[in-house]
């Protein structure tokens, strides 16, 4: 388990050249709209030291990062929510991902087309939004006149749900997504089975120009606008992420050096994504491999075991506990247990970013 995340974003903001560098997919990525018709959709490992520090250990068959899914898709216009664009068609497949990154362009190049004219972060996003939110009130619309229907013949939970409706309705219409409008978690479980796009997480990614890769003014006004609306944002250069996606080992080390930079793009957008969503990250470790495995934060020992194999939820025993750096130190799960650092963790543990856990249950 790790998350699905789709790309969004204005035409030729860079949406596909970062797909490709995130996911080594090779799409196409041509400077005109509408590029990318169908969505692409690619995996990438998420980077973690840990991981392959466990691997140096244990020394396995095989190291398995858990992974993430980026969708790519097409780039958005005004109307979208209308069709424009084939718009109703992208917005389906943004309904199917966990959390949303829009891309935002932040680079002047009189080279590639805008398809407003000019670059004004706060206008594209403006746009993007309000499609999402036209989008979203549609659906909310029909599921009104739904839930209205079965208010008339005396269903008590329909009475419940249309109050939620509704207050989600007055939100849309104020310009304030789902997310940030102050549902309780039994009010946004109510909600889930709509999928709302306004309801989920979303990560500004504003692309920058090579020379400006400590960012520059448009993407301080980005950074604000998040910082307001309580969310997450990154800066990334697209087209360095595209060069780095290229090279491996030395090279790619000697490349991020040269530019000033401690780590790709990537491993930040995927870290954001993962603080956006609340999970973390547990391992398993063995002869045949050391796995990275994706979990929601607070979830307890069953929950986690879950994770690997639902029938593993269903007949816990117990989970075999060691801290990340415990087992490093100790030199792997026997240096642990001699040392009293693994710990026999019941139903009520709560899994911690980093456990080496061993599951026991039965089948």
């Amino acid at each position: 388990m790790g998350f699905k995340c789709g790309i969004v974003g204005l035409p030729n903001v860079g949406k596909s050249t970062l797909f490709n560098a995130l996911t080594n997919a090779g799409i196409s990525a041509k400077n005109y709209p509408f590029c990318t018709i169908d969505p692409n959709v690619g995996a990438v490992g998420v980077p973690d030291e840990r991981l392959q520090r466990l691997g140096a250990l244990v020394k396995p068959q095989k190291v398995v990062p858990t992974p993430v899914q980026f969708v790519d898709i097409a780039g958005l216009v005004a109307g979208a929510s209308k069709g424009a664009g084939l718009g109703n068609q992208f917005l389906a497949h943004i309904r199917e991902t966990q959390a949303i990154a829009h891309i935002v362009r932040c680079f002047r190049d009189q080279n590639v087309v805008h398809v407003a004219g000019d670059v004004a972060p706060l206008a594209d996003i403006e746009t993007i939004n309000t499609e999402l939110m036209l989008a979203d009130i549609a659906t909310v619309e029909r599921a009104l006149e739904r839930t209205t229907r079965r208010t008339k013949v005396g269903d008590k939970a329909a009475l419940t749900l249309k109050a939620v409706l509704t207050q989600a309705m007055d939100r849309l219409n104020q310009g304030i997504a789902i997310r940030s409008g102050n549902f309780t978690p039994p009010e946004l479980n109510l909600l889930d089975e709509l999928n709302l796009i306004t309801a989920k997480p979303m990560l500004y990614v504003a692309n920058v120009d090579e020379s400006e890769i400590n960012g520059n003014e448009q993407t301080k006004s980005v950074e604000l606008l998040a910082e307001q609306e309580g969310t997450a944002w990154v800066s990334v250069c697209a087209a360095i992420e595209a060069e780095l996606a290229a090279m491996e080992g030395t090279d790619k080390a000697q490349f991020l050096q040269e530019l000033g930079l401690p780590e790709p793009g990537l491993n930040r957008i995927i870290r954001a994504g993962y603080g956006l969503l609340g999970l973390l990250t547990f391992f398993t470790a063995g002869p045949k491999e050391v796995r990275a495995w994706t979990a929601p934060q607070g979830a307890k020992a069953p929950q986690a075991a879950g994770v690997i194999y639902s029938d593993f939820e269903r007949g816990f025993i117990r989970a075999e506990v060691t801290a990340f750096d415990d087992y490093i130190a100790l030199g792997g799960e026997q240096g642990a247990k001699e040392a009293g650092k693994l710990r026999l963790e019941g139903r009520d543990y709560v899994v911690q970013d980093g456990d080496v856990i061993l599951f026991r249950f039965n089948v």
